[in-house]
């Protein structure tokens, strides 16, 4: 997607394979998150439902409800990921306003994956 834009950033956190980005239920510190490098599975109620990609975008609920996170995110191999939060998020949609485009995209693919 947009993986262009962080390229630069000096603002990178990264997570060894099987740790947890984020956890179901808990605070969601108004963050969501870029994949830089790596690979994520997400989990909802424990079951997998999505596995993410080099420039896709995760935890972007959180950052938009600021509600507690929906899902829990672990990287299945070492992982790279650029954390944007509200202030930042705000720069990038105006300076780039198809990156809005591109997270909203994201959100409906991902609400229209089919749950057991």
């Amino acid at each position: 997607m947009h993986i262009d834009l962080f390229k630069n950033t000096d603002s990178v956190e990264t997570f060894p394979a099987g740790a947890a980005i984020f956890s179901e239920g808990e605070d969601s510190d108004g963050l969501m998150y870029v994949l830089l490098e790596g690979e994520v599975e997400v989990f909802v109620g424990g079951k997998p439902v999505n596995l993410i990609g080099p420039g896709e975008f995760l935890g972007e609920i959180g950052l938009i409800d600021r509600g507690p996170r929906s899902a829990t995110a672990v990287a299945t191999v070492e992982s790279k990921l650029a954390p944007i939060n509200e202030k930042r998020f705000q720069f990038l949609v105006r300076q780039t306003p198809n990156f809005a485009l591109a997270v909203m995209r994201s959100m409906a693919e991902r609400l229209r994956l089919p749950r057991d």
